[in-house]
């Protein structure tokens, strides 16, 4: 991943940025290995790494898989993002929560010489070393790569070819030395992220290729275990867009090697990753976007019997435990529960990007900084589990309590009640199923809600015969009130009584119709980006990036929707450095 050494950086770029009877034979006995067979062991601790019999059994058993991210892929080193040095006890608690592969990216550029012969650092070759070897010798599978590398240099190939290239095979040559005689559960990948400055996809497609080859050549020349070990390739951008695709099996077809594994990276439909253009759901879009993407991978490669490691996967702005969540807790959910499934059904090994303290696994502690989010995660490798339309339930506290329903998403398994802690909601007193469709009564809310504080009053949860259970939050509120603000542009804090409510999105707008904002291709600005809720200190902020990207003296009308369904709009006027807003 580019650019995530700090939460914000979890932003990617521009949105815009896989013959009979053999074949059928080899397929079958591939897909027999693939990761929905590869699950963990049910004591929670990883299978054992023995070297498989085939590139996609192998590939498999390395299902699920880890990143070490921001470690030794930090710039300049490896705790100037935040996280402390990797240690055994990192890896043996990787090993005990189920994993049974870790991914290790490196970065080389501040531990190389820029210049012929481009020689790396002793000391920080023997760091990684290290590191790998304490991975391996918890029995994980290994991947190692050139990682930041990708951006820093690698992208400038098209004004100075021959002195990236003569680079990159220096330093690929330099680490399959290194790693010669390294067990086979050590895999090399070629370079993360593969961009190209200022060339078409066509164009970044040639280099990428030439890329490929030579580390693939190199490193089968330097002998050893190098000879066969299994290559992780990527397409252009790590994208699945069947062009990447196919231009990636013709160049594996081209160099007429089994032990290569094609890698893509998978962090959801843009909008609904960081939050911006109203995407705010896991709706259909984004949905189709998932299954898009795994089914284009199953036909280009899985189900011709080529395994798959997907070397990253995520949503980009969440978790983030320093800043308001951009993602609804259940819409993140939902998100993490399909792509388990996806990737299963398409026999894709995943691995989870994981940067460091402030999102997944704590690295100090070895604790998980949300265990229900990896519960959640951990289920999702090897079963489905039902969801619904919603994991809240608002009630207006200015209205009479009535009834409420939720469409219920079974994903294959079959309902079976609603409980509230031990206790069991009876059904036709709290509760009615049509179908689909859950129906709370008013009595029952009525005693969910209690004395209707706001906030979460209780939870309940929709138990199913599969997987885990899908939470429902009963939540008092009321119409969130913002008052007038006076200010400059950095940044606007405007006094916001939430009243039990969470911020969505907020939509800006100049009286001319015409988007205002940074994001300027929609109305639906970026959460965290041009504003952000302060729930504790009882203030909206409207960020720098926002204010500054205001027309002087042109006011902009906000509209900030909020999970209840409520919306309040709010006036904004920039005159040079002052801003003045009021409630409409």
């Amino acid at each position: 991943m580019k650019g995530s050494h700090h939460s914000t950086g979890l932003r990617r770029g521009d949105p815009r940025r896989l013959l009979g009877l053999m074949v059928a034979l080899v397929a079958a006995m591939g897909l027999t290995g693939t990761t929905a067979l590869a699950a963990p062991h049910e004591n929670g601790s990883a299978a054992p790494a023995h070297r498989a019999q085939s590139p996609m059994s192998t590939v498999a058993a390395m299902q699920p898989s880890w990143n070490l991210g921001n470690t030794l892929d930090a710039i300049p080193d490896e705790t100037s993002w935040g996280n402390p040095q990797a240690a055994k006890a990192l890896f043996d608690t990787v090993k005990t929560q189920g994993f049974r592969s870790v991914r290790i990216p490196v970065t080389w550029t501040d531990h190389q010489s820029p210049t012929a012969p481009y020689a790396i650092d002793a000391a920080w070759m023997n760091r990684v070393k290290q590191v790998v070897d304490l991975a391996l010798a918890d029995d994980l599978y290994v991947v190692i790569n050139v990682h930041h590398d990708s951006w820093q240099w690698l992208a400038a190939m098209p004004t100075d070819h021959d002195g990236v290239l003569a680079r990159f095979k220096a330093t690929w040559t330099q680490i399959a030395a290194t790693f010669r005689d390294a067990p086979q559960s050590l895999l090399f990948e070629s370079n993360n992220e593969p961009q190209f400055t200022n060339t078409t996809d066509a164009q970044g497609i040639q280099y990428n290729n030439e890329l490929n080859a030579a580390f693939h050549a190199l490193v089968r020349r330097s002998g050893g275990n190098n000879a066969t070990r299994l290559l992780v390739l990527p397409t252009l951008h790590t994208n699945s867009g069947q062009t990447f695709l196919d231009a990636l099996a013709g160049a594996m077809r081209s160099l007429n090697d089994p032990n290569l594994v094609p890698t893509v990276h998978y962090y959801g439909y843009y909008p609904f990753s960081v939050n911006v253009a109203g995407g705010t759901q896991f709706d259909a879009t984004s949905q189709k976007d998932m299954s898009d993407h795994f089914a284009r991978i199953r036909s280009t490669f899985t189900s011709k019997g080529i395994p798959v490691y997907l070397g990253e996967y995520g949503l980009l702005a969440y978790p983030d435990s320093n800043h308001p969540s951009r993602i609804e807790r259940g819409e993140a959910l939902k998100y993490y529960e399909q792509l388990g499934y996806e990737a299963r059904t398409a026999g894709v090994t995943t691995a989870l990007w994981d940067p460091g303290t402030w999102a997944y696994l704590n690295r100090t502690t070895q604790q998980w900084s949300d265990p229900a989010l990896f519960a959640a995660i951990r289920s999702s490798w090897t079963t489905r589990s039902g969801t619904a339309s919603s994991d809240r339930i608002f009630l207006a506290k200015s209205s009479a309590v009535t009834a409420r329903s939720l469409t219920l998403n079974p994903n294959g398994t079959a309902f079976q009640g609603l409980w509230q802690g031990s206790t069991r909601l009876v059904q036709g007193r709290d509760y009615s199923l049509s179908g689909n469709q859950l129906t709370l009564t008013a009595s029952a809310l009525t005693r969910l809600a209690g004395n209707r504080a706001y906030g979460v009053n209780s939870t309940i949860e929709a138990r199913f015969s599969l997987g885990l259970p899908w939470q429902i939050h009963v939540t008092t509120y009321d119409r969130p009130v913002l008052s007038d603000a006076n200010g400059d542009t950095g940044p606007l804090a405007v006094p916001t009584q939430y009243r039990g409510d969470q911020l969505a999105t907020m939509e800006a707008r100049y009286a001319d119709g015409g988007n205002a904002g940074p994001t300027n291709w929609t109305p639906f600005q970026e959460f965290n980006v041009s504003f952000s809720p302060d729930y504790s200190g009882n203030r909206l902020l409207l960020t720098p990036d926002f204010l500054n990207a205001l027309r002087d003296n042109a006011q902009a009308t906000l509209v900030f929707h909020f999970w209840s369904g409520a919306t309040v709009t709010y006036r904004v006027l920039k005159n040079g450095g002052s801003v003045t807003g009021t409630v409409a």
